[in-house]
């Protein structure tokens, strides 16, 4: 079973930066299905990106594509989301996840088994 704790959030001003980073403990993340989705107030989390444990490929929600960019380090137990280009839209809590379900289906929160507690991120115009 794995624990995550998110970090990295904090207040940006749009077209800024920030870089969240999910940090694993209790047993091998590169092992599991990775991901991290948001929620925004009054709305269902959402999916954001997502990196499969057998090849590593990466998976991208349209509304960030081009613009956040999902890794992981394997060395250090923990995967990275950079956001860039930050939108007001973009402001939520984000969460972090990891699967040993391998559904393939990536963007789906069932697909995640363990969660981390969130980070806000909050992105003024």
């Amino acid at each position: 079973q794995v624990q995550l704790v998110e970090s990295g959030g904090g207040l940006v001003q749009a077209g800024g930066s920030l870089r969240l980073s999910c940090v694993a403990s209790g047993s091998t993340f590169s092992d599991y299905d990775k991901g991290w989705f948001r929620q925004a107030p009054g709305k269902e989390r959402e999916f954001v990106a997502a990196i499969g444990w057998l090849i590593g490929s990466a998976h991208y929600a349209d509304s960030v594509k081009g613009r956040f960019t999902i890794s992981s380090d394997s060395a250090k137990n923990t995967m990275y989301l950079q956001m860039n280009s930050l939108k007001p839209e973009d402001t939520a809590v984000y969460y972090c996840a990891g699967g040993r379900r391998y559904s393939g289906s990536y963007n789906r929160t069932t697909a995640y088994e363990y969660w981390g507690q969130g980070t806000q991120v909050t992105v003024s115009s």
